[in-house]
């Protein structure tokens, strides 16, 4: 029975895909100038897009393909943050835009859409109404010019050489070759990095899964859609298809997927093989049972697993060793530019793997930082990295920094226009930070001083100044004290560098304030917040400087 869009519009709107919904797409969404998602898919909209959509600056996915929606793209032009877009299957016309985040699109996204035209489709679009009459007219001309000229040779050739072979011979032949030719094109190459994909190839992976068949699908991003593929020795692998178009640089690619195979840390999830084909890249990565972070962090309270304390901050030292290994011990080191939960993936034990780093920047050592578009999600992004686009290893400890909120939390980093990382600055400076605590925390932690203790580091990895975050080997170093507090592992040797001989190192500092009056585990629920904040943030930005 088809159902009307909802008199008002909220955050709960964003997913309608497959409600029988009709009519047009309110301008109503406008409103919800913090929404991330939109998906109204497979419904019997019709329409134009709204050109309201092009206020929404923090749209990443918009998903409205199977519908009967009209008019062209153009309002998505503005809509900067978009990285998913699939307007497939409608009745959209014009011209597809081809510069600011048209750029990333798949032909996928225009698929089932007759009237659009541009250069994903290898044609090219006419100017004007008027330019596309006046070349069909002049096609039309220029064929019957051709014909009659065919024809009379025919006539000529006819009477002069009678017993010559008939002309469809000639192009029964060519068909025949044009299919040889066809059937007889290779399947895209199955590179192999790791012995667990062993003697696998291309249409071993393709019959497994169906051809990449719908119901394999495990999960979207913001770059690939993710399947879930068991080889032949029953062990799954994770199947990554990017939306990006086939590489201009094909071996660029491949060597960059080179250098990320090879590198190998207990808190990375590694690359095992990879395929570049023009029907699609494939990257394959070692499967997490527990799913990512996010999804045990924001589940529906139905099917949402508790998270205690210690398993937290394993997680969060998981996490940080993870990164630390990217920016210390990788040469060239690496900047992963979208540190966030939904890239924090879990094993059985819920040990935390980085993912998504092949999306990362390689960095050459002797450069402080690079200049790029500026890459990310919502929420995470650094504000510093973000107006100036220059990006360096501690745009990842912001984003690192946020996650630390998000478990301490337990909330959505951004959720009904509320941002995570302002609300605990008001809070601590209240005093309040500790009503923001998730309550499995508070059920199984037995000093709340640790607490307290994760979101100092985790303001101070957020810092607004770059030079006032600390490193993530200085990060590792401060949760080690606290998961071990009686005998932090010795730090590793960081690599040698310009930077590396003044490292600073805040382990003495946190244990003296740990051991200080001020701050001991017995006095410091007692302690206000924003004593705690002050008295620890001055110890370790004092060795930043």
């Amino acid at each position: 029975m088809p159902v009307s869009f909802p008199d008002n519009i909220t955050y709960s709107c964003s997913n309608l895909s497959k409600n029988n919904l009709v009519g047009h797409i309110p301008a109503e969404f406008a409103n919800l100038r913090s929404i991330t998602e939109i998906d109204l898919s497979y419904n019997h909209i019709n329409g134009f897009i709204p050109r309201e959509f092009g206020m929404l600056q923090n749209l990443i996915l918009l998903k409205l393909e199977s519908n009967n929606m009209t008019g062209d793209v153009s309002s998505l032009t503005n809509c900067f943050s978009l990285n998913v877009l699939n307007i497939s299957y409608n009745n959209l016309a014009g011209v597809v835009p081809t510069d600011n985040n048209f750029s990333r699109f798949s032909p996928d996204s225009f698929l089932g859409n007759p009237g659009l035209c541009g250069s994903w489709r290898g044609s090219s679009c006419p100017s004007s109404s008027h330019a596309k009459r006046f070349s069909v007219s002049r096609a039309v001309i220029l064929g019957i010019a051709i014909g009659g000229f065919a024809i009379l040779l025919l006539i000529l050739a006819a009477a002069c050489w009678p017993h010559s072979p008939a002309v469809s011979t000639d192009f029964s032949v060519s068909k025949q070759e044009i299919h040889a030719v066809l059937s007889s094109n290779v399947p895209p190459k199955l590179v192999i990095l790791h012995m667990n994909m062993a003697l696998h190839v291309y249409d071993d992976i393709m019959r497994m899964t169906e051809n990449l068949s719908e119901k394999y699908i495990i999960g979207y991003g913001a770059s690939s859609t993710v399947y879930k593929c068991v080889l032949k020795n029953c062990k799954p692998v994770a199947i990554k298809k990017l939306y990006a178009h086939y590489p201009q640089s094909v071996k660029e690619f491949e060597t960059e997927l080179e250098t990320i195979g090879s590198i190998k840390h207990r808190n990375l999830v590694s690359l095992q093989a990879y395929s570049l084909s023009p029907a699609g890249n494939l990257l394959f990565y070692e499967y997490m049972e527990s799913g990512s972070l996010w999804d045990v962090l924001h589940a529906p309270s139905s099917k949402k697993t508790k998270l205690d304390w210690e398993a937290r901050l394993q997680i969060a030292l998981g996490t940080a060793q993870g990164l630390a290994y990217l920016h210390h011990d990788c040469s060239p080191r690496i900047i992963h530019r979208d540190v966030k939960s939904k890239n924090i993936l879990l094993d059985k034990d819920y040990v935390a793997h980085l993912a998504d780093f092949g999306i990362a920047k390689s960095v050459c050592i002797s450069k402080t930082h690079t200049s790029t578009y500026v890459m990310g999600t919502i929420g995470y992004i650094d504000p510093e990295y973000a107006r100036t686009s220059r990006l360096n290893e501690k745009s990842d400890v912001y984003s690192y920094g946020i996650v630390l909120l998000e478990l301490l939390t337990g909330k959505k980093p951004v959720d009904n226009e509320c941002n995570l990382h302002h609300l605990i600055l008001s809070k601590a400076a209240d005093n309040t930070v500790m009503e923001m605590v998730d309550p499995d925390i508070t059920a199984t932690c037995k000093d709340l001083g640790e607490v307290k203790r994760m979101f100092q580091l985790a303001l101070l990895c957020s810092k607004r100044q770059p030079s006032d975050r600390p490193t993530m080997h200085d990060v590792v170093h401060v949760l080690s004290c606290l998961v071990c507090p009686e005998a932090p592992p010795k730090p590793a040797q960081p690599p040698a560098s310009p930077q590396s001989s003044t490292a600073p190192s805040y382990v003495n500092e946190y244990v003296s304030l740990r051991s200080g009056s001020a701050l001991s585990c017995a006095n410091s629920s007692s302690a206000s917040d924003a004593e705690l904040f002050l008295k620890f943030g001055k110890a370790i930005s004092q060795n930043t400087e």
